[in-house]
C-alpha cells in the first residue's frame, strides 16, 4: 500500500511504502536522483529549515563535496506580482548520496524508521554477503536467471577443461 507519492521530476517519483521504506524509480543515465531541500523536507517530514542546517554540517564536516553532490537547475515561473511576466528561479537539487547523508542526520519518525530499515539491510548484507530485493528481483526475475545460468555455464566449462565433470 502506497502512503505517500511525491513527483519530483517527470522521469522520477519517490513512493513511501507501508514499511517506511522508500522506493525509488531509478535515473539510470546518472545513476542517482535529484530533489530540492523542499522535496527532501517532504520526504523525512520535517521543515526545510532542518535540511538546510544538515546540509550545511554535511558540507562543513566535509563529509560530501558541495560541487559532486548540489546541481543549480533553472526553471521558468509566474512572476508572484505580474500576471504576463515570467520569471527566472535558481533552485538548488541535490543528489542521492546528499539525501542519504540527511537522513541520517534529520530527527523525524520517518527518518528514524528508515534508519532501522538501513541499519537491518545493511547487517543483513555484511552477514550473509548479499542482499535481496524481492520486489526487483521479481521484475528482473528473466534477466537475473540469464545471468544465473550464464554464471554457471561458464564455471562447468571452467571445470570441463580442468577434466572435471559434475553431475546435475
Amino acid at each position: 500500500m502506497i502512503t505517500k507519492k511525491i513527483m519530483i521530476n517527470k522521469e522520477l517519483l519517490i513512493y513511501q511504502g507501508k514499511n517506511w521504506e522508500i522506493i525509488l524509480k531509478e535515473d539510470s543515465k546518472n545513476e542517482t536522483i535529484w530533489a530540492s531541500q523542499k522535496q527532501i523536507a517532504e520526504i523525512f517530514d520535517v521543515n526545510r529549515p532542518a535540511i538546510t542546517k544538515h546540509l550545511f554540517n554535511i558540507f562543513g564536516d566535509e563529509e560530501l563535496d558541495e560541487k559532486v553532490v548540489c546541481s543549480i537547475l533553472e526553471h521558468t515561473t509566474q512572476h508572484w506580482a505580474i500576471d504576463w511576466k515570467k520569471q527566472i528561479t535558481k533552485t538548488k537539487f541535490y543528489n542521492l548520496d546528499a539525501i542519504i547523508s540527511v537522513w541520517y542526520r534529520v530527527n523525524s519518525k520517518k527518518a528514524t524508521q528508515f534508519r532501522i530499515w538501513a541499519t537491518k539491510t545493511l547487517k543483513e548484507h555484511i552477514t550473509k554477503g548479499f542482499t535481496i530485493n524481492k520486489n526487483r528481483l521479481q521484475q528482473n526475475y528473466e534477466k537475473f536467471f540469464k545471468l544465473l545460468t550464464d554464471k554457471i555455464y561458464i564455471q562447468l566449462l571452467k571445470k570441463k577443461q580442468q577434466n572435471c565433470f559434475i553431475l546435475w
